[in-house]
């Protein structure tokens, strides 16, 4: 049988429990939190006090800080693009509608709230150049989302564990920073994506567990190949208006590492976490070839955190076009 038709069977032998999986690790648009439950309501008569509030405590966050969060922001509002790429995943029937694409839907409806309550908030703030974010974006979405995973449900899910936790790290110290300058509500918002990402990361890390339970090698190779040939972030694609695509990356990265708000040594964490959370050093039953890559997973951690020592970042910052020092 061939490899594709192997990952079928086994998507298909987990779908039975992904209504499980969903009642486990998503909720419901009635329970979970919506953007104006940290936003000022303009139903009510203090809606202008409130916008004015959040422009005066906004002057307090420091100009690298507002590029990591434009950032994010941007990697949020790209979402259509993630879903695409997701429904196209051998086993994910977006036609039929299965119950692997219930799950993608319903993912998709939870993470287009993040996008939703930050673009607000950033627009609210007066701080920022929302034309020039709006163009990133839209270049985001429309130069589409290739990160060298085919239609492999179990390559892609390494991707979704690793990247879920990737963003739980950069929201969560996004809202440590807001707090730290004062900025309360905005701390809030970003914890509580944080919490969201959190628990999607442990949605996928547990689909990547239940195939490593039937096909262990298989699923061992797609996490050393996923890890040879190392995550990249979504927001990798970002470019500035009349730029190239891929130009605002590394100095986007750059900032991120910079303040601290996800480093070198962030990934190589979320990597010994991917290891320790699937007990790689306990699976059984590999064939030879699994068991080597099982090897270059077990030695990996340790290679990349002296390459992550070895690494500088510039200390100046880069001038983006989403928004002026000046104005800060």
């Amino acid at each position: 049988m061939s490899l594709k038709n192997v990952r079928l069977e086994v998507m298909q032998l987990l779908e039975k429990d992904v209504d499980t999986l969903i009642e486990k690790y998503l909720i419901t648009p009635e329970k979970i939190w919506q953007p104006t439950d940290f936003l000022p309501n303009s139903e009510k008569d203090s809606f202008f006090e409130d916008v004015k509030e959040i422009r005066e405590v906004a002057k307090e966050l420091p100009y690298d800080l507002w590029v990591v969060l434009i950032g994010d922001m941007i990697t949020e509002e790209a979402l259509p693009t993630y879903e695409s790429w997701l429904m196209d995943i051998e086993g994910i029937d977006q036609v039929g509608r299965n119950g692997w694409s219930k799950w993608i839907r319903q993912w998709t409806a939870e993470e287009n709230r993040h996008g939703d309550v930050l673009n607000k908030y950033l627009y609210l703030s007066g701080r920022v150049n929302m034309k020039e974010i709006e163009i990133t974006t839209q270049h985001m979405i429309a130069d589409g989302f290739d990160i060298g995973t085919d239609k492999d449900p179990y390559k892609n899910f390494v991707y979704t564990s690793f990247q879920e936790l990737a963003t739980y790290i950069s929201h969560n110290r996004v809202a440590k920073f807001a707090r730290k300058h004062g900025n309360k509500q905005l701390a809030k918002m970003c914890k509580i994506i944080a919490g969201d990402e959190m628990r999607h990361h442990h949605a996928y890390s547990e689909f990547v567990e239940r195939i490593f339970e039937v096909d262990p090698s298989q699923m061992m190779m797609a996490f050393h190949y996923m890890m040879k040939k190392k995550i990249t972030m979504p927001a990798i694609f970002l470019r500035e208006s009349g730029k190239k695509i891929g130009t605002a990356f590394e100095e986007f990265s750059n900032t991120a590492q910079r303040i601290g708000v996800y480093t070198g040594k962030d990934y190589v964490d979320i990597l010994d976490k991917l290891i320790k959370r699937w007990e790689i050093d306990k699976i059984t039953s590999l064939t030879d070839e699994a068991e080597r890559a099982r090897d270059y997973l077990m030695k990996l951690p340790a290679r990349m955190i002296r390459l992550t020592e070895r690494m500088t970042i510039p200390d100046n910052s880069f001038q983006f076009k989403w928004v002026e020092p000046a104005k800060l």
